[in-house]
């Protein structure tokens, strides 16, 4: 959900009260709730009727003044964040879930040898997890994202990721399918690996890989891999992805036709943003032909700019691999004469890998987000602070992400295969920019330019995103068996949970620049106010 900040906030006078009445536990939000007024002089009233604000979030208009807006919020919140499931759909029943990761020992009970039920840790369909957990005081606290001008707290709850106790397939007769599409990134074969794993767990038999994203779909030169336990099992320690990777695909009834062709009964679809928007598209066009198959995605994007997701896979990955290229650049620029680092990272519309690299290394001292505009001439130009840097300390190292500084360099009028337009290369302009500057005013000036774009992410994934990735390949499947589809999991808050995919496509998610994270790579950077 997109939570609106309002830094000039206004002091609502209270003249409503409203009353909640819970039918069912909080977790829910289904509510009945009545409005009763309280003492408020007419004054009062005209003045807060003549404060009317109304934002945005989701597909609901909150009209603040309304005394129950509170309730309505939780109301359209609870209702856009319900999951889609397969008895929307379809008359099913549930199944007792084959999954187990406990014995059941045989014991007597009334002379009768029964089997002993042990708590083998299933999830309760009603649990939930915070998607915000910080209540900011006032819209003007670092980061604030205030759904009212008053900042109110309201608990948003979302879905509780993993195994439930009944299942809406027969696992013996499932046949599931895995795909990866976009680029590569750390972590695709990691995630493979463990959906396999846990659906022989459950008791698939019938697992197949789709070559080269969508494409695999309606290309007739490419065949189903089979995939098993053996054909998976050291997949892992290399990076890139078993199955391939492209962008695009082919019309959503075209690969939905191949699916029914196909037999599949549960697609696991790893992507990032664009794959995301295709599978909601799938899915769609699944429940419009009343087939029974669960669509799940796994967010795959190093650029880390999914919605509402603490992290996506590869993007610690992405981060440690680019330390390398930050410390040759610092190495160079440190041992020239007036050496200037320039490191160009990934980052197409929002820099948390420059950010978070740049703050993990220490030795940045420009860090550039397509988030945050800056220029390059004048007393507050990147130009005019290099040339203090190297008067001062002698060389200098700057980050940029690939998305930064758009607006110096001529549009490209292209775009690749997902719809992305494609776009110029700072980091060229940027070298270009500097030597011209220090060539211009007589300082010599060592510029070094590294672009590792595609060796940060050819990776394999490091520990931290191996544990990401075991555990979102894992919650998948577990989805799909709870009968979910068009779902996306994911880590909110640190737990993990269950998103519906039209949430988390609304927009990239960005660097916020009055985010206590992006005031502390200033504070690491020492770089002033470019804009």
């Amino acid at each position: 959900m997109t939570s609106v900040s309002l830094i000039n906030a206004v002091n609502f006078i209270n003249p409503t009260k409203c009353i909640f009445h819970p039918k069912r536990d909080y977790f829910s939000f289904n509510k009945n709730y009545s409005c009763t007024k309280s003492k408020t002089s007419e004054i009062q009233m005209r003045i807060k009727q003549s404060r009317i604000t109304t934002v945005a979030a989701g597909n609901q208009e909150i009209d603040f003044t309304d005394p129950c807006w509170k309730p309505k919020f939780q109301e359209d919140f609870d209702s856009r964040f319900n999951l889609p499931h397969l008895k929307d759909a379809l008359a099913l029943k549930p199944r007792p879930t084959t999954f187990s990761l406990k014995n059941r020992n045989a014991q007597l009970v009334n002379g009768a040898n029964v089997l002993e039920d042990r708590k083998n840790g299933y999830v309760n369909e009603d649990d939930r997890a915070l998607l915000k957990v910080i209540k900011y005081s006032s819209p003007t606290s670092a980061g604030a994202e205030c759904i009212d001008p008053d900042c109110s707290w309201i608990e948003q709850w979302v879905h509780r990721a993993g195994p439930r106790e009944e299942i809406y397939f027969e696992p013996r007769e499932v046949k599931a399918g895995i795909v990866t599409c976009g680029g590569l990134c750390p972590g695709l074969n990691d995630v493979i690996r463990q959906i396999v794993f846990t659906l022989e767990l459950y008791g698939v038999k019938k697992i197949v890989g789709i070559q080269y994203g969508y494409r695999g779909f309606f290309d007739p030169g490419l065949a189903e891999i089979e995939l098993s336990r053996e054909v998976v099992q050291n997949i892992n320690l290399a990076g890139g992805s078993l199955l391939g990777v492209s962008r695009g695909g082919a019309d959503i009834s075209e690969i939905v036709d191949s699916i029914q062709a196909r037999g599949i009964d549960m697609i696991f679809i790893l992507g990032g943003n664009g794959t995301h928007a295709g599978a909601n598209a799938i899915n769609n066009e699944c429940r419009r032909r009343k087939m029974k198959v669960s669509v799940i995605c796994v967010p795959k994007t190093i650029d880390n700019d999914i919605l509402l997701m603490d992290k996506t896979f590869g993007f610690d990955t992405a981060v440690e691999a680019a330390q390398r290229a930050i410390n040759s650049a610092y190495i160079e620029a440190r041992s020239a004469y007036h050496g200037i680092g320039l490191v160009k990272l990934m980052g197409r519309s929002s820099g948390f890998i420059a950010m978070h690299a740049s703050l993990s290394s220490g030795q940045i001292d420009v860090c550039l987000i397509p988030e945050v505009p800056f220029q390059l001439e004048g007393p507050y130009g990147i130009l005019q602070h290099l040339q203090h840097l190297i008067e001062t300390k002698g060389s200098a190292v700057l980050c940029v992400a690939e998305g930064a500084g758009q607006y110096f360099l001529d549009k490209t009028n292209s775009t690749d295969a997902s719809g992305n337009v494609r776009l110029g290369d700072i980091g060229v302009y940027l070298q270009q920019q500097i030597k011209k500057h220090f060539s211009g005013i007589g300082i010599p000036a060592d510029v070094k330019y590294i672009d590792p774009t595609y060796m940060i992410r050819a990776c394999r994934a490091n520990a931290s995103d191996a544990i990401l990735c075991t555990v979102l390949g894992q919650n998948a499947v577990h989805g799909a068996f709870a009968g979910y589809s068009g779902i996306t999991v994911g880590i909110c808050n640190s737990h993990y949970v269950y998103l519906p995919i039209p949430e988390v496509i609304s927009s990239p998610k960005a660097v916020d620049p009055d985010s206590r994270m992006w005031h502390r790579c200033l504070t690491s950077t020492g770089q002033p106010d470019f804009s």
